[in-house]
């Protein structure tokens, strides 16, 4: 690519990004060369049409004599189906492809959430779009880094960036040493952990969910580690065994309810998926992982998993713990978006963040009608004990265990 660009002879530049197309030229594209960039677009759109799950930035540099193919993806079935495409093409071409983890991150390509809620981030400052969270104990894949900054993918697939704060790196040897090791997961909507059984200093602060090592326990106390090695305590009544939590999960709709109704005033937060603050589908998120199950990030992930219920406002088929999608509904010229998502909680009612985690009500004489969510309802899917590859069951996929 430098002796392109140092010759000054660079006409034709064509970027596919993630997600989109953009040509940049200081002549017209050939028809050879739409059929080039044609190749990469069908590539990207068969293995990476999710940018919020898959990486695909690649670039194309020419002088017209010569094409340089630069970029990097996480996925190594689409580059292997971008290299076997260019290959049968006409160009002259050098690969430049890169497959993530980077290189430079040598035998660290694991981590730990470090801190009991991370900001996840669409780009590698402070000031981007929160895009996610994860909380404490996570494990996490980590792909390549920039300034202070790690490009990470959490086990819901996710891929977003997180400050080196946020995470303790591990080697695989790290990673199995922390998977083998003995845990508590904190049930408590918030809470501290302390330096003594005193409670004389804070650690840390503490919510729902959060996953920590445990050395020892007292009546009144678990003495855990953190993944950078800090020790404290926990109020054992504020936690539970994690391998007795798993094995005991056998989560009904009953309690999905419950696990709702214990969030109830929960800020609103876009990009939030923990007690500190949600949004609609980091609250659904939320309500499943607390009963031992990973489900995708967002309600246009959601939307995807689990068994079809209704789409003609047939409430009466629901059952409580089914998700609720809101959105505009496909016409002729566009297509279907879902927006929203809340949960079904039985005498119909349903259960959702916006503004704040509150219920609404399908029935118009309710005190509590949602007219607005009921005119753009889209279709209701069941998710409890569905079979599906982007539903993770912690009781039989372990994340933090063995």
């Amino acid at each position: 690519m430098m002796d392109i660009a140092k010759s000054g002879r660079v006409l034709l530049k064509m970027l596919m990004c993630i997600g989109f197309i953009a040509i940049i030229a200081c002549e017209g594209i050939t028809s050879q060369e739409q059929i080039f960039l044609n190749k990469i677009k069908e590539v990207r759109k068969e293995f990476a049409p999710d940018k919020r799950t898959v990486l695909f930035d690649v670039h194309v540099y020419t002088d017209r004599k010569k094409y340089l193919i630069t970029g990097e993806s996480n996925s190594a079935e689409a580059l292997n189906a971008l290299r076997e495409e260019l290959k049968e093409s006409d160009f002259d071409f050098t690969d430049e492809l890169r497959l993530l983890p980077a290189e430079t991150l040598g035998d660290t390509v694991q981590a730990v959430v470090n801190i009991s809620v991370a900001n996840l981030r669409s780009n590698p400052k402070h000031s981007a779009e929160l895009a996610t969270q994860a909380t404490l104990g996570t494990p996490v894949k980590v792909l390549k880094k920039e300034g202070g900054w790690f490009y990470i993918q959490t086990p819901d697939k996710y891929l977003s960036w997180v400050d080196d704060g946020g995470i303790q790196l591990m080697t695989s040897d790290d990673m199995k040493a922390w998977q083998a090791s003995s845990k508590i997961i904190y049930t408590k909507t918030y809470g501290h952990s302390y330096a003594n059984e005193a409670k004389d200093g804070i650690i840390s602060d503490l919510v729902a969910g959060n996953v920590l090592e445990v050395a020892s326990a007292t009546d009144e106390f678990f003495e855990v580690s953190y993944p950078d090695g800090r020790k404290a305590f926990v109020v054992k009544s504020e936690a539970e065994d994690y391998n007795q939590w798993i094995d005991q999960m056998n989560p009904t709709v009953e309690d999905l309810v419950s696990t709702s109704k214990e969030l109830m005033g929960v800020p609103y937060l876009w990009g939030g998926t923990s007690t500190k603050g949600m949004d609609c589908s980091g609250f659904t998120k939320t309500i499943y992982f607390l009963n031992g199950m990973v489900i995708p990030r967002d309600a246009s992930q959601q939307v995807h998993t689990g068994k079809s219920i209704d789409s003609i406002q047939n409430f009466e088929d629901l059952e409580k713990g089914d998700l609720l999608f809101f959105g505009r509904k496909a016409t002729d010229s566009t297509a279907e978006k879902v927006v929203h998502v809340g949960m079904w909680i039985g005498n119909n009612e349903f259960i959702h963040a916006s503004n704040m985690v509150r219920i609404s009500s399908m029935d118009p004489e309710a005190y509590n009608f949602d007219e607005w969510n009921r005119n753009r309802y889209l279709r209701t899917k069941r998710i409890l004990k569905e079979k599906d590859p982007d539903l993770i069951d912690l009781t039989q996929i372990p994340l933090f265990k063995e």
